[in-house]
């Protein structure tokens, strides 16, 4: 079993069914079916794309990513979700470490693509505006292998630049069947997509989960107002809500209809707050449960039971053919209540990073997935998280270094020392606070240091405030003493 014969059975059990509603217009599974079987024939007589090649997915939240991502697999070919919020320069890299020649994209990506163009020889647009109706194709899907690589899921590393996560047909169709059991999904069951299409979580959750089990999707057209949300999740009559914490504080102060639909709403992509938590509660008559997983994983490796017990704070237990331990620096597995790092292990867990041993060597211990992320379980085998080993930052559910960003500073004339630390925001979960020191006699200019960043990274990643310091604390060895930044905030 592959991606692309799953969902060609799929579609074929009812192909005059709603496949995805997108504002007043929907799609059948027929529809998309034969999208599908075109793009994946123009892949292979157009493009010249063989199995194992990787085709880039610069898109948008379009009703297009679906048959683009399913006509890629279709041809035997490698899925490269590339997020649509990264500046060309970022995009560039991706481009060149996965060895991409072939995008598809959408209108609103076409200046970035030419600066793209300009700099990779033979680089090549799909616009997914050409798709047409298609059904000019075979009908056979490419004879992929399960362990055949499926997906390369760029995450930011810690070095400054992504890392490809690898993904098999195996391993994303396994935590398709793991969340379908978790959340008791059914053909029945509309999911709403308003996160991404690109990230993991709803790539999984959002895209696979329901287009595998004959589903529906409810792609959201406008996002704000918040209540522009509840109007189409009534309209369309959806049942099932994944997203980030932020999005339920937003829902928690919108008027409540009389007839919402949905039976479960699903946190994930960052912590989930007790605050939020309890204003969601308070106000809605249905239950929002945490889960949590990471790129590498597929991505879902836990979930709060559907039928309980629910513990405010908690990721809940592992999922369905998953196993979930607390291990010491030295790989020994930890008893409840003492802390150290989820290990996760699995059908789920990635094949390694592309064209990393090196840090897949450093993930990948002994069969075993090391997430980063510091935590503990308790008696009753739920999963808590206490911190994060790596140096990251969730802005919106999206991963940020500050490594990254402290790269770029450095770039800037002028600059001796950055550090980049995390500080807590109502909105969007976390936000990049930036300390910087000139050197000496330079007066640098905040609004256009501001400008730099903004020129070269994705807008989310950019500090919101830059706090400009004499000297940055060090300790003996000459580390900077981020602990003692936090104290100045």
């Amino acid at each position: 079993m592959n991606l692309a014969l799953a969902f060609a059975q799929s579609a074929q059990r009812d192909p005059n069914k709603t496949a995805l509603f997108w504002g007043e217009a929907q799609f059948s599974y027929r529809q998309f079916r034969a999208q599908t079987l075109g793009v994946a024939a123009r892949l292979g007589t157009q493009f010249g794309v063989k199995p194992g090649d990787r085709v880039g997915i610069w898109l948008k939240n379009c009703p297009e990513f679906v048959p683009a991502i399913f006509g890629v697999w279709q041809a035997g070919a490698v899925v490269v979700p590339i997020n649509n919020f990264l500046k060309p320069p970022e995009v560039q890299f991706i481009l060149a470490d996965a060895g991409i020649d072939i995008v598809i994209l959408d209108e609103s990506m076409t200046a970035g693509f030419e600066i793209l163009a300009a700099q990779r020889q033979g680089l090549q647009s799909f616009p997914v505006e050409s798709f047409g109706g298609g059904d000019d194709g075979s009908g056979e899907p490419c004879e992929s292998a399960p362990d055949a690589l499926a997906v390369i899921l760029y995450t930011s590393g810690t070095t400054g630049h992504p890392k490809g996560a690898m993904l098999s047909h195996a391993n994303l169709l396994a935590n398709v069947q793991s969340c379908t059991e978790e959340l008791l999904a059914v053909g029945e069951d509309r999911f709403v997509v308003l996160l991404p299409m690109f990230h993991s979580f709803m790539l999984t959750v959002g895209v696979l989960l329901p287009m595998l089990i004959g589903g529906s999707i409810v792609l959201i057209k406008t996002l704000h107002p918040p209540k522009s949300i509840i109007m189409e999740i009534v309209q369309h009559r959806a049942t099932l809500l994944p997203a980030v914490p932020q999005f339920f504080r937003a829902l928690a102060n919108c008027p409540l209809p009389a007839d919402l639909p949905l039976r479960l709403c699903i946190s994930g992509g960052a912590p989930l707050p007790a605050e939020i938590l309890k204003q969601f509660m308070a106000r809605f008559p249905i239950p929002l449960l945490e889960g949590y997983g990471l790129s590498e994983a597929s991505p879902v490796v836990s979930f709060t039971p559907i039928r309980g017990p629910w513990k405010a704070g908690s990721i809940g237990v592992p999922i369905s053919n998953v196993t979930v331990t607390i291990q010491n620096d030295q790989g020994d597995i930890l008893p409840p209540g003492q802390i150290g790092e989820l290990c996760v292990r699995g059908a789920n867990v990635m094949q390694g990073y592309w064209n990393l041993p090196e840090e897949t060597a450093d993930t990948l211990r002994n069969g075993w997935l090391l997430t980063g992320d510091i935590g503990y379980v308790d008696p009753d085998g739920y999963f808590y998280i206490t911190d994060r080993k790596k140096d990251m930052l969730l802005v919106n559910g999206i991963n940020v270094y500050p490594r990254e960003v402290e790269e770029v500073l450095y770039q800037f004339p002028g600059v001796k020392e950055a550090a980049v630390i995390g500080i807590p925001d109502a909105r969007r979960g976390e936000q990049p606070l930036a300390f910087v020191a000139a050197e000496i006699d330079i007066q640098l200019d905040d609004k256009a240091l501001h400008n730099f960043i903004r020129e070269r990274l994705a807008d989310y990643k950019v500090p919101r405030k830059i706090v400009f310091l004499p000297a940055l604390p060090r300790n003996a060895t000459g580390k900077v003493l981020k602990t003692e930044l936090r104290k100045l905030i």
